[in-house]
């Protein structure tokens, strides 16, 4: 799921924080909305929220404070220099930028709504035994992931304390990794990108 390293090495769209290329991060050109236009337009509540919530950064409100103050910002390097100015890394190898650049990319390309519409649609179009393997790279699509292959593991899905299901929801997959299954060690060392992956497995039944 996400931005693939290909993108994120040679593709001028602002996905990565190392190089100063336009505040772009749209997967589809055809769309309107961009990087650039959250950055800049958003106002600083609607700003932190996007932050908070689908980066995850409880520096959120400072980020996008400093983000407002300093306006017009142009380049993915720009913006990553300002919030590493008002976010330090205090000892940890992530970049503070990080989280951020997660956040205004999934808005731009409303990642998590895509995704739980390919979920659905991949389970659709699996035969009796075909598997469905999805491997998510933060906690946010992790969820999304974990939630949908329960709930359709599930023969009833109604609300805890039902005394009679109403639902008619029948199981349509088994779930075949309880727990997600993470890179090892040696993965890791190898490609550090997999740090934070995590798969996860259910079958057709």
């Amino acid at each position: 799921l996400g931005v693939s390293s290909l993108q994120l090495d040679r593709e001028a769209r602002g996905f990565s924080f190392r190089r100063a290329d336009p505040l772009d991060m749209r997967f589809d050109f055809d769309q309107q909305l961009t990087a650039a236009d959250i950055v800049n337009d958003y106002a600083e509540s609607e700003l932190a929220d996007v932050i908070f919530h689908l980066g995850e950064d409880r520096a959120a409100r400072r980020i996008a404070r400093a983000i407002v103050r300093n306006r017009p910002i142009t380049t993915s390097l720009e913006l990553a220099d300002l919030i590493e100015k008002v976010n330090p890394r205090r000892g940890s190898h992530i970049h503070p930028a990080t989280r951020t650049f997660q956040a205004i990319r999934i808005a731009v390309n409303d990642e998590l709504s895509a995704l739980e519409t390919a979920l659905e649609q991949a389970v659709s179009l699996l035969g009796q035994g075909g598997r469905l393997a999805v491997i998510s790279y933060h906690s946010l699509e992790d969820r999304i992931v974990k939630n949908f292959i329960r709930k359709q593991a599930s023969d009833c899905i109604c609300p805890p304390g039902t005394p009679v299901c109403v639902c008619d929801h029948l199981a349509t997959v088994k779930i075949i990794t309880r727990r997600p299954i993470v890179p090892t060690d040696a993965e890791i060392e190898t490609n550090s990108r997999a740090r934070s992956a995590k798969l996860r497995v259910a079958e057709r039944i």
